[in-house]
């Protein structure tokens, strides 16, 4: 008699419940650190964009007006790298600016969050949080 090589239906079946099991589980952890990853690349862009903000208002005196000309956020590998998860604005008046980081795309179930802004003063805001400790966790 020769024995029989290979797997049983029934020890490939548990093999699949087995590995669906651990998808389920593991798949939800991973979103969710995804969520949190690119959150933190956004709150990181935010502050770069602060950043060039200030050096425009040493050199003009003006948040709103770089040399003359309407300040516009410049290209940066954060604002490519966040295009498809993040919309990233400007709102500039002469003394002031707001910075504002949306959700887009998968990234707009990041509702523990939401909208990230960061203004002149350096106050940070999440919509999606209304404690300051959550603001802390968020930013």
């Amino acid at each position: 008699m020769r024995q029989q090589r290979g797997f049983s239906l029934m020890e490939l079946m548990v093999a699949v419940t087995i590995i669906g099991i651990i998808v389920a589980v593991a798949l939800p952890s991973y979103n969710s650190h995804m969520l949190n990853t690119r959150r933190t690349t956004a709150t990181s862009c935010v502050v770069e964009l602060a950043q060039f903000m200030e050096r425009v208002y040493t050199t003009s005196m003006d948040y709103s007006k770089n040399a003359g000309v309407a300040t516009v956020l410049p290209p940066s590998s954060c604002r490519n790298d966040l295009a498809d998860f993040y919309t990233l604005s400007l709102v500039a008046t002469a003394q002031t600016f707001t910075l504002t980081a949306t959700p887009i795309g998968v990234q707009a179930k990041d509702t523990s969050c939401g909208i990230l802004t960061l203004d002149h003063a350096g106050a940070r805001t999440a919509a999606g949080s209304g404690t300051a400790a959550k603001v802390r966790e968020c930013w």
